[in-house]
């Protein structure tokens, strides 16, 4: 009988062990499903792809090991609406357990799949206007995520700072893009208050951001592109007109400064990818959307400032905004 109850006291302690570390490798273990992750993004560029490789990194933390425990399909819409409207309801038909959805455009998408999967956005500029959530703090339509509001007002009190002499600003954004007609707006406002001029340069797809580049070389003393995907991911095309005609670029991201950008105020995308990890960790564990507040980053806010392109274009970054807290100098 002694025997018998050693080994049945192992076997419970052994038990209790396992069930322990189940616990603590994310949520698939915890219901011991296998669970089905679908990732998507408009389009491939740094910024999209920073907050995608930070989120792969994050589920891994949390204990989601793909093809072990979990199931997590990335997928690129390559820019095409259409591949993207293919993809959402490719994920439909593979009931995936949640849509996590990376920039606007893959989000507004996303949406119409909500009813039934909740998704997860990343990297949306303003989610209210783009008809995701009716309220920040209690989003109500299966969805949330996190939002990587443009300080438009920072970076153009910025731009005033290094280019003083700046009369007249150029805006560079897509039209079908309502971060970037968000963003416009409240550029446009911006120089209302401080008396600036504003030429829009609009390009509908990538192959039309070079000539939308150089008709507002030829005009302003500056240009401003949010962080608008179909920019960004044609920012060569747009630092090749610009350098040429020493015209100072403020953008909307620091993917797009590293690009060759002259500089921007923003947040680190890393952390972006981070937070929509935790968050669809949160729903594949069982929390509601609708318990999840949207995410809006920022605070803890870097300058970004590209020197290479600064000394190209000719102009000299002053001693005070080099000195200043939280400065990261790009080449």
């Amino acid at each position: 009988m002694k025997k018998f109850l050693s080994v049945l006291t192992a076997s419970i302690l052994t038990a209790s062990m396992f069930a322990s570390c189940g616990e603590n490798e994310g949520s698939s273990p915890v219901t011991g499903e296998m669970k089905k992750i679908g990732v998507v993004q408009i389009i491939e560029h740094k910024s999209l792809d920073t907050i995608r490789d930070s989120f792969t990194e994050q589920m891994e933390t949390l204990g989601y090991k793909d093809g072990e425990n979990c199931s997590i399909q990335y997928k690129s819409a390559q820019g095409d609406q259409n591949t993207l409207n293919s993809i959402i309801q490719g994920f439909q038909g593979d009931e995936v357990d949640v849509i996590v959805a990376i920039a606007t455009p893959t989000a507004q998408a996303a949406a119409s799949a909500a009813k039934d999967i909740p998704v997860v956005f990343s990297a949306v500029t303003d989610p209210v206007s783009a008809g995701l959530v009716s309220d920040m703090e209690k989003p109500d339509k299966n969805i949330t995520g996190t939002s990587d509001a443009v300080q438009v007002e920072k970076i153009l009190n910025l731009a005033l700072q290094l280019t003083p002499d700046m009369k007249t600003l150029g805006v560079l954004y897509n039209t079908g893009e309502a971060n970037s007609e968000s963003n416009l707006q409240k550029a446009k406002a911006f120089a209302e208050q401080h008396n600036l001029t504003v030429v829009e340069g609009v390009a509908t797809n990538t192959s039309e951001v070079q000539q939308a580049a150089q008709v507002l070389a030829d005009k302003v003393d500056a240009i401003f592109a949010p962080n608008d995907n179909t920019i960004a991911n044609a920012m060569a095309a747009v630092t090749e007109v610009t350098k040429k005609a020493k015209v100072p670029v403020y953008t909307g991201a620091d993917s797009m400064v590293s690009d060759g950008g002259f500089a921007t105020i923003g947040i680190d995308y890393t952390d972006l990818g981070k937070e929509t990890a935790n968050m669809a960790d949160a729903i594949l564990k069982g929390t509601s959307p609708a318990d999840i507040p949207v995410k809006v980053f920022k605070d803890d806010l870097n300058t970004y400032i590209n020197e290479t392109t600064a000394k190209e274009i000719g102009v000299t970054i002053p001693d005070e905004i080099l000195n200043g807290e939280r400065v990261v100098l790009m080449q």
